[in-house]
């Protein structure tokens, strides 16, 4: 599945997978090994620190995934969804107006950009202080990619 072109081109302008290739590394499987991964996390500890990162959120108990608050600006509509299940899954929405541009896994990105068979691995972590410094990283992430998404619309 290609991907919408502004999205394509936002992700190419923020370095996307250079970017995740480099947090995936530090946070990578071999680096926290299963014995020593938070599997399971306590909801009010992730919802301090999205708040502290400065973001409103929501979790989905049907999904399993917290949700920060849909931002409109302009004619987009960003939202982002974390997975937390000792790795971290982080899925980027846009829309356009009643069009969704994207709504997928960071997983996907990399092979959408480069080849079906380039993998990232998903970010592990082993303590709160692991998913914060992962999550910071994230949304610096998102804030690029809004502002580059917004630079061409």
């Amino acid at each position: 599945m290609e991907l919408n072109p502004i999205v394509k081109e936002a992700l190419v302008v923020i370095n996307f997978v250079d970017r995740y290739q480099k947090l995936s590394d530090e946070y990578s499987y071999d680096k926290v090994p299963s014995e020593q991964r938070l599997n399971k996390v306590d909801k009010s500890e992730i919802f301090k620190i999205l708040s502290k990162i400065g973001f409103e959120s929501s979790y989905d108990s049907h999904e399993r995934f917290f949700k920060i608050k849909e931002e409109k600006n302009g004619k987009y509509i960003f939202g982002f969804h974390i997975i937390l299940r000792g790795y971290v899954d982080l899925i980027w929405v846009v829309k356009e107006d009643d069009n969704v541009l994207l709504g997928s896994p960071w997983g996907t990105y990399s092979r959408r950009l480069i080849s079906l068979d380039y993998k990232i691995k998903h970010p592990f972590y082993g303590s709160y202080d692991d998913v914060e410094r992962i999550l910071n990283i994230a949304f610096e992430m998102y804030k690029d990619f809004k502002n580059a998404v917004l630079a061409q619309g």
